[in-house]
């Protein structure tokens, strides 16, 4: 960026979206429901409710097989949180919440905790992004899900950016109702331009507006109205989720431990993780992270030019060059460094 200094940019960032918390995990949802079973962890009952409702994903269904997955050469961790719409996941399966589990995955997050847990970089991709699928050829970045299922999804994604995912969380939208819900609203700052009106008939107009649960669900499932389609309403879902985390944990609603309760009994049954992310795995984490300053950053993958696919799809073409500086910094450790310096 022209003329500004990495710190002078650091800084504007800080005030504009700084984020104050005491324990951070390894995705926005582990976030929200694991740092509050670590705050409270003399609570038995609140890690008992953890540990009751949060499903497990079957191990042999989350990772791809180890030969050919990617080295790890240090001790960051990275997490794939894959969030499902009305018409993808499992539906009806008495096994699971309704995760996507046969469906397209409707949002998908790669989350990053560095090595010195100091800092945490969440990068939304574009569910049009056009990629290579392992033993399928091109597709969409959200098709391998149904393809392959998750394994297929975690082996997809670290082929694209040569990184090892630790972790896989996935939650149903219905979780986002009942813990919006629970926190009696949530105040989100719309970064659209103009006002616009979804198609449950919701008007939103720019900057910040309290929301309950229907409109929340409704401002981050929109897209059909503006020009860039989905990646507006990603940067709307990372809208959403620093409203959630800020509330969920601010002093008010720490300091109450029936109100915590509450949301961890709202939301953690429409939570799947995979088997390390149990409640003391959760609490040690954050335990890790109790020095974070607390400050989230959230961007979006940059793409390459929008167009059309062979057979016919609408699709955001990679962008090449961005995908090999991410893949680096993911790699040696300098994510914050480079979202600071592009000022994502």
């Amino acid at each position: 960026m022209a003329e500004e200094t990495v710190d002078t940019a650091r800084q504007r960032r800080k005030k504009r979206s700084r984020i104050t918390i005491g324990i951070v995990l390894g995705s926005l949802v582990i976030l929200v429901a694991g740092a509050l079973v670590a705050a409270l962890m003399y609570l038995n009952s609140l890690s008992r409710s953890y540990e009751d409702n949060v499903q497990t994903f079957a191990e042999e269904d989350v990772f791809p097989d180890e030969e050919g997955r990617p080295a790890k050469d240090d001790d960051s961790i990275n997490v794939l949180l894959i969030g499902s719409d009305d018409h993808g996941g499992s539906g009806e399966s008495e096994d699971l919440p309704r995760v996507p589990q046969g469906g397209r995955s409707d949002t998908m997050m790669l989350v990053h905790i560095p090595e010195d847990r100091d800092s945490l970089q969440v990068m939304s991709i574009p569910r049009d992004l056009w990629v290579e699928v392992p033993e399928h050829g091109w597709h969409k970045v959200n098709a391998p899900l149904a393809l392959g299922g998750i394994a297929l999804t975690v082996d997809t994604l670290e082929g694209l950016f040569d990184v090892r995912i630790d972790h896989v969380t996935s939650v149903d939208m219905l979780g986002f109702i009942g813990l919006v819900e629970a926190l009696g609203g949530v105040d989100v700052n719309s970064s659209y331009s103009e006002a616009f009106t979804t198609g449950e008939g919701h008007t939103f107009e720019p900057g910040v507006q309290h929301m309950d649960s229907e409109q929340a669900l409704s401002f981050v499932r929109h897209r059909a109205t503006f020009p860039d389609g989905d990646l507006q309403r990603v940067r709307n879902q990372q809208a959403f989720i620093r409203a959630v985390v800020q509330e969920s944990l601010s002093p008010s609603n720490l300091t109450n431990p029936g109100q915590v309760q509450d949301m961890v009994e709202t939301f953690s049954p429409h939570l799947v993780v995979d088997d390390t992310l149990d409640a003391r795995a959760v609490g040690s984490l954050a335990w890790q992270m109790r020095g974070a300053a607390g400050d989230i950053q959230l961007f979006t993958l940059p793409t390459g030019d929008s167009g059309r696919s062979p057979d016919g799809q609408w699709i955001w073409n990679q962008d090449t060059q961005s995908m090999a500086e991410i893949s680096e910094a993911l790699n040696d450790g300098t994510l914050q460094e480079y979202v600071d310096e592009r000022d994502l």
